[in-house]
């Protein structure tokens, strides 16, 4: 088993992951939201997508044994354990604009859109090209009208998810910075590689 990696509270970091291995995201303390991002390390054009995955999926509530799917319809990590359960693949990564938006009283925070442009860039993904992220441990309620909340997550200390690539990835991942989606407070993540 690897190393044990954190993430500070509202940043972000990239890395490959190869086909084959297993990445693990854990929620250490409870509460708090990850964005996962994939691109496709032999063309980082294809990219993880949120579209593809519902329709070849069928549902919008993805966990073990759903598979996530790029723009070009080809699986990317298969979801292999799940301790949680409720995840969000619906709203696009927080960024400065969503602080203006949202959190008028509090100071504009890059979010994870920023943390992840950041950590992209050396992979030569452009921010134009972050798409609406897999939010691990994210609680987002979609009610019978189709109004969506952002609740606080479900995950206790030491939830976790596991995802194995189906091809050599470049992953995205952050501990998320936005207010509501953390139930106020921010935390760390932890992840590793098997």
């Amino acid at each position: 088993m690897s190393e044990t990696v954190e993430i500070p509270p509202r940043s972000g970091v990239a890395f490959p992951l190869a086909a084959g291995q297993l990445l693990t995201v854990i929620d250490p303390h409870g509460s708090q939201v990850a964005d996962l991002l994939a691109y496709a390390a032999a063309d980082v054009r294809e990219v993880i997508s949120n579209g593809r995955t519902f329709d070849y999926e069928e549902t919008i509530a993805l966990t073990t044994g759903n598979t996530l799917w790029s723009n070009r319809s080809n699986p990317m990590l298969v979801i292999e354990s799940d301790s949680v359960g409720r995840h969000d693949f619906l709203l696009t990564p927080c960024s400065e604009a969503t602080f203006r938006h949202f959190y008028p009283e509090h100071p504009v925070h890059r979010g994870c859109f920023g943390n992840l442009a950041e950590a992209l860039a050396p992979y030569g993904i452009e921010p134009d090209a972050i798409p609406t992220a897999f939010n691990l441990f994210m609680n987002v309620p979609v009610e019978g009208n189709g109004k969506l909340r952002v609740d606080p997550p479900v995950s206790t200390p030491g939830d976790h998810i596991s995802l194995r690539a189906s091809i050599d990835c470049v992953i995205g991942l952050t501990a998320c910075s936005a207010y509501a989606s953390n139930g106020g407070s921010f935390k760390p993540i932890h992840y590793r590689i098997d």
